[in-house]
């Protein structure tokens, strides 16, 4: 029966990758431990690439879909014979590792930590999070043999992602960081951040035996500390446009808010008498402020304010909260009663 086997896998004539799993990128052919004989044809279909691997060392490539006839110093029978009392095995061991030449499509892709940089808008560092997919195709695949798969006997898309995101957090912070998109640029310039990543990832994959042949950015985010920042910078021009809004400047609409903090802490006897204190004072300080502007806008070079501006004025500083209704109620019965 041993002798049969042996026989039999002696007489084994055609090599080929059939019904590759789904997310096998390269796969070593060894069916069962068959031996490669000289008579043998390798047959690369559609699709495929194959490498050929003799004593040690890649022998040949073969790009092209097709049959080949393999040459080796395993002549079929004889080999039986000689090794007969050896398990049938020859020491002219040959290997046969086939791979997809096929475009891997649409894998995801995410950063694997913070990407920080300098904004240049607002100077200061910020720290970026982005997702995207990306697909790839073996282009040298003699170098991404040696270079990548190594011993592995099967090499699936799942290994090859952990390859090329592992490598993705340097091109993409050193591309924002020469690009100068800043927090309010990076949503409307994803497609050129993309490919100015993928222009920098191309020497690096070369290297390896493969290419990016698309890369895409689906979405970013920043981190809570960035938004921080942001949120605060954001609050603070908005109040710096609604006191010009109304003719303040910003330190005095700040003193303001802060005596009207002080009034609405009030606590035990002694609190409500600062509270009514600061709230008088808040109040005061409001009349001055408004007063002053009108008087402001009625002398010098100042051009005289229609009661209607001074109303749309006294609403607007009402709507950002700086005055309360009955302060606004009050103010706007003088300005009408001047009128």
């Amino acid at each position: 029966m041993g002798l049969f086997d042996g026989l039999k896998r002696q007489l084994r004539s055609v090599i080929e990758w059939e019904n590759p799993a789904p997310n096998a990128l390269f796969e070593q052919w060894t069916d069962n431990g068959d031996e490669i004989k000289n008579a043998s044809t390798l047959i690369v279909g559609p699709g495929q690439g194959c490498i050929f691997v003799y004593q040690g060392k890649v022998q040949a490539v073969y790009q092209d879909e097709g049959s080949v006839n393999l040459k080796t110093d395993n002549i079929p029978f004889w080999t039986t014979i000689t090794k007969f009392m050896q398990f049938f095995e020859s020491e002219h061991k040959v290997g046969i590792y086939f791979f997809r030449k096929t475009v891997i499509l649409d894998q995801k892709w995410g950063t694997t930590s913070l990407i920080k940089y300098l904004d240049p808008t607002y100077q200061f560092p910020v720290g970026l999070r982005a997702f995207g997919n990306y697909s790839y195709r073996i282009k040298e695949a003699g170098s991404f043999f040696v270079n990548v798969v190594g011993s592995h006997g099967v090499f699936t898309t799942e290994t090859m992602r952990s390859v090329i995101v592992s490598r993705l957090n340097q091109p993409l912070a050193d591309f924002l960081a020469t690009s100068h998109f800043g927090y309010l640029d990076i949503d409307a310039n994803r497609e050129e951040i993309a490919e100015g990543v993928r222009e920098k990832m191309a020497a690096i994959f070369a290297d390896l035996g493969f290419e990016i042949t698309d890369f895409r950015i689906e979405g970013t985010d920043f981190d809570e500390e960035t938004l921080k920042r942001i949120n605060r910078i954001a609050d603070m021009t908005a109040e710096a446009q609604a006191a010009q809004a109304v003719g303040l400047d910003y330190a005095k609409i700040q003193q303001l808010e802060a005596l009207r903090e002080a009034a609405r802490n009030e606590g035990g006897g002694a609190g409500m008498g600062m509270g009514l204190g600061a709230g008088i004072s808040f109040g005061q300080n409001i009349a001055q402020a408004m007063n002053s502007n009108a008087a402001g806008t009625v002398t010098g070079n100042n051009p005289v304010v229609d009661p209607a501006e001074k109303l749309a004025q006294l609403k607007k500083l009402f709507e950002a909260d700086l005055i309360s209704a009955d302060e606004y109620a009050a103010k706007k019965k003088a300005i009408l009663d001047a009128f």
